[in-house]
């Protein structure tokens, strides 16, 4: 920039000469306009997608919703936590069970409405993610990471030998269809025609989970954005000086294990709607094993630690190209193979995300949400007279 632009820009005006008007960032101008579009397009997909697709989609969006809550704590709070799939876990079966028909001989059920039982499913995972916080507040690193996968192990024994609660691992246990003030997101109730596509259970779970998924991400950017993500990072980067400016370094991180555990709650509840079954696993890799905890944290590392937008990116990438892969392969024959050494999409899937994690690493710790920071900067930064 010449001398003479840092002057128009630096000088205050002179004596008698109206305020110069400092000139908008054009990024802030056009970010609500792209997220506006890409709600627009999200709305409008289940018109024009089948349900197999719908049904790909939603998994991602149940992605989405765990790793915002990894996020918050591993990126905010910098606390390694691999107990995700534990609060999955925990949400799924506290939504099972508190929507489930009283007076079954086989298994626990309260009869709640099914939109009261969801609440409290993430209220559960929260309070089991609140009693972890002692734990969480004395560790920090790969020991916190350590403590917290004892959880999931303590998961597989739940799943197993709690059958009264989660059906078992030989049947499991089929939780409530969800309703929302009466209202039936299957293919009971009403029948409803927009645009001459019929709103079946495909579409009305599709939306059911937007409308969870855009919750879960205008709350934590609140968060982020406010005292409770303020305290977090000055935490993550120094306790000491933390508590010098006086923020509890124990409720804190007690605070983003809690809500990082709702979250997670909120995931395992969308999990058991989306399989229409609450199977807990008969060994420590299935639904709810270690396999699941890395796969978030695949999710937040590669859309970039702390960022929620990230958070969504990461989860489309590995909770989105299994099932884009199975789909694409019954159709094209692709690793349709069966057997040991078979080329399955999970297995691609986790060669392809495992991989990413590799690069982002080596050449871009922050992730895809740093990149896309720099490509945003650099579209609209103001280029100087020498550049015209």
């Amino acid at each position: 920039m010449s001398d003479r632009a840092v002057s128009e820009v630096d000088s205050p005006p002179a004596a008698g000469e109206p305020p110069v008007k400092p000139r908008r960032d054009p990024a802030k101008l056009v970010r609500p306009v792209a997220w506006l579009a890409l709600l627009v397009v999200l709305l409008a997909l289940p018109l024009y997608l089948d349900a197999a697709w719908l049904k790909a989609g939603q998994y991602m969006m149940i992605g989405g919703v765990g790793a915002i809550g990894l996020t918050l704590v591993v990126g905010q709070a910098g606390q390694l936590s691999l107990a995700h799939a534990f609060f999955l876990l925990a949400g799924g079966t506290a939504y099972t069970v508190l929507s489930g028909p009283a007076g079954d001989d086989r298994v626990i059920g309260f009869g709640l409405d099914p939109g009261l039982s969801l609440v409290g499913a993430v209220v559960v995972s929260a309070l089991l993610g609140l009693a972890f916080a002692p734990v969480a507040g004395r560790l920090r690193g790969i020991y916190l990471g350590v403590a917290s996968l004892a959880l999931v192990f303590l998961g597989l024994y739940f799943g197993q030998s709690a059958e009264e609660l989660t059906g078992g691992t030989s049947t499991g246990r089929a939780p409530t269809p969800f309703s929302l003030f009466g209202f039936p997101f299957t293919d009971d109730g009403p029948e409803i025609t927009l645009l001459g596509v019929p709103i079946r259970q495909a579409e009305r779970t599709w939306y059911l989970f937007l409308l969870l998924t855009a919750l879960a991400f205008v709350i934590a950017r609140g968060a982020v954005a406010g005292r409770p993500g303020r305290s977090w990072r000055a935490v993550r980067d120094n306790e000491a000086a933390a508590a010098v400016m006086g923020v509890s370094v124990l409720r804190a991180k007690a605070g983003a294990f809690a809500v990082s555990s709702a979250y997670g709650g909120l995931a395992g509840a969308m999990t058991v709607l989306w399989f229409d079954i609450l199977k807990p696993d008969e060994s420590e890799f299935g639904t709810y094993g270690i396999n699941v905890s890395i796969a978030y944290l695949a999710m937040v590392i590669i859309g970039g630690l702390g960022s929620v937008p990230g958070a969504l990116v990461g989860a489309l990438i590995v909770n989105g190209l299994p099932q884009v892969l199975a789909l694409y392969s019954a159709d094209l024959g692709w690793f349709s193979g069966t057997g040991d050494g078979a080329l399955t999409p999970i297995l691609v899937s986790s060669f392809v995300y495992g991989a990413a994690i590799i690069l982002v690493v080596l050449f871009e710790p922050g992730g895809l949400a740093a990149i896309g920071r720099r490509l945003t900067r650099r579209s609209f930064r103001r280029r100087t007279p020498e550049e015209k």
